[in-house]
Formats: C-alpha cells, structure tokens, sequence
C-alpha cells in the first residue's frame, strides 16, 4: 500500500453522527479520534460507553478479551453485533461470559473490575508491544482466559438476568496474519503534510496495519488518517515520524503479571 498526505494540508474534524463538523475545526494530527472537542461531545451523545442509554431494549454480551500474556480486560458488546467488537479491539482471543440487559451486563463488568482487578480498557501501545511475543498455539494463548473465565463465573452477585455463558475460545491470530508475521519494531506517532506511507502488508490487528518497510515492519495506526487530504504515492517512500514500539514490562524472564501491566 502507498499514500501521501497533501502538501500545505491540515487535519479537519470529521464530525459527529454523520453530519460535518459546523467548524470546519482544525484537529492535531497526533490524535486517533479526529474530532473537535464539541463533534466528540455530540458523537458520545447517545454512546453506550457513555452510560446514556439506559433504557436500551436491546441484549447485550459480557466479554473477557486476551491481547497478550498478563494482558485481559473485560467489556459488553451489542448481541447483534457478534463478535465485531472484539476484532475491532485487536483482541488476541476471546470468550463470551454472559448475555443479558444492559444495565446488567454493565454492573456484571464493574463486578470484575472490583473483584478480579481485570481493566476495562488498555491501551494500544501495549498491544502493540505484545504481538511480538504471543505463544505459538491456540491452547497457550486461551489458557490464561480460561483461567479468568472460571474465576469470573463463579463470583457471588452476578445478576439474576445475565446468563452465564460457558467458555469457548475464540483465536483471531489466523485472522490478523500475525502466525509467522516478522515483529514490528516501531510505529507511526503523526502524519504531516508532504509526509508518504509505502509498504507491505503482513498483518492486520484491529486498527493497526504492520507494514514491511525498507527499514523493517512499523505499525500504522488507521485511526490517524481520517481528515487528512490523502493522495496516492509512487515509490518507496515512508517518511513519517515514527517511534521505537513500547517494552515490555516483565517480571523474571516472563511477561508482568495483570496487576503490574495496568
């Protein structure tokens, strides 16, 4: 793949719930929401996240999600939406844990979070550092979900409508093409005006795309692009800033227990 960002452009603000943004506002190119500050307020509006549709009829799903060893969190998903969340996430490997109303589903995950200090939410740059070093088969990478999975569904106080679901693992390795990917040694931090991307393909994992370059594979964050004026690009070029990717933190000679991660 090959882009480049237009000459003397600027970042826009992409707006909120498909209306454009009023202002036209300027937004850094640092940023992965591409929003002004007022458009991010509109577009968390009606925002399940949010905590502003509690009356929302609709089933929803309690999940636990593996990004890499000491690396879960937990978090509800829309039943209709299968399991689009969780490749969205970059999860590693997944298993439902419960399904059930929203508010429901919602005090289940506050429920983990106290009593299994499993986080709802972690960052990317540790994701990304983590790749590098995931085991090689499907039972490795599920054990430590199955482990979490046990404890979760045998807590006292889950709520009498959310069903408990039993574990089933799924693996997104195969989907992402990270079996056998080489490991990515940095990442985009910004695009700038004039800058061009180019480079293969090798993986893909939530918004990250790994793309070989000539100086080896670095991680393009896909939520960088939107609101910049793209262009095609011929050549090889790839002069956008990048830093070296986030390490690991570790305990002994194994990746750092959950409680050291977060």
């Amino acid at each position: 793949m090959a882009f480049a960002v237009a000459e003397g452009g600027v970042r826009t603000c992409v707006g909120a719930r498909g209306n454009a943004c009023p202002l036209g506002a300027v937004v850094p190119g640092r940023g992965t929401g591409a929003r002004c500050e007022e458009c991010a307020r509109l577009d968390r509006a009606h925002s399940v996240a949010a905590d502003t549709l509690a009356d929302d009829p609709r089933p929803y799903r309690v999940y636990l999600a593996w990004f890499g060893p000491g690396m879960v969190k937990v978090g509800i998903t829309g039943v209709a939406r299968g399991p689009a969340r969780l490749l969205e996430q970059g999860a590693v490997c997944f298993s439902w844990l419960g399904t059930g109303p929203l508010m429901a589903a919602r005090r289940t995950e506050e429920l983990l979070r106290a009593a299994l200090r499993v986080p709802d939410r972690i960052p990317y740059a540790d994701k990304r550092a983590v790749r590098a070093v995931l085991p090689d088969t499907e039972a490795e990478r599920a054990a430590e979900l199955a482990e979490l999975h046990g404890r979760a569904v045998a807590l006292a106080g889950w709520p009498e409508s959310l069903d408990r679901e039993v574990f089933r693992p799924v693996d997104h390795v195969e989907v992402f093409g990270l079996a056998g990917a080489p490991a990515a040694f940095g990442e985009v931090s910004e695009l700038v005006p004039g800058s061009a991307v180019s480079g293969e393909l090798v993986a893909a994992a939530g918004p990250d795309l790994h793309l070989a370059t000539e100086g080896g594979v670095v991680v393009l964050d896909t939520r960088f692009l939107p609101g910049w004026g793209l262009v095609p690009a011929e050549g090889r070029r790839f002069d956008v800033p990048v830093k070296v990717l986030k390490a690991l933190k570790r305990t002994g000679e194994g990746a750092g227990a959950q409680d050291g991660l977060f």
